[in-house]
């Protein structure tokens, strides 16, 4: 016991090293890393989500998730507003791998879109659970 009490405050940095190791463990939800291809789906179907492809008009016209809006990460800033009225619905931001779309939801949080998410592993995780896609 005289261990503890003479050396507190290494105890305290292992307890705050341990921690800091656990925190991303622990915070993960499904906003961290994204909405899964199967969550999207039921948030389309239940609580129609629309979903929004972040990706450049040549790679949306090779497949997307069926009744996506295009609108390029480089334009969504302007354009997001404008294409999604109530900002209460929930947006489901898509790319090819997740990337940019995770990107994105900082831009729709940013616009006051408070339900907006990326889709887990983009268009690839789309096509690997072997939902539809859309070709333009």
């Amino acid at each position: 016991m005289s261990f503890f009490v003479e050396n507190w405050s290494l105890l305290l940095v292992a307890l705050a090293s341990g921690g800091m190791l656990l925190w991303p463990v622990l915070s993960k939800g499904a906003s961290a890393g994204g909405v899964s291809p199967t969550d999207a789906v039921m948030l389309m179907n239940r609580e129609k989500a629309v979903v929004v492809d972040v990706c450049q008009p040549d790679e949306f016209a090779a497949g997307h998730v069926a009744a996506a809006k295009n609108i390029p990460l480089g334009d969504l800033e302007a354009k997001l507003g404008g294409a999604i009225k109530n900002k209460a619905t929930p947006v489901i931001l898509v790319c090819a791998s997740g990337i940019r779309s995770s990107k994105a939801v900082g831009i729709a949080n940013k616009l006051g879109f408070e339900r907006a998410q990326s889709l887990a592993g983009g268009m690839r995780a789309w096509r690997e659970a072997g939902l539809p896609v859309e070709k333009a």
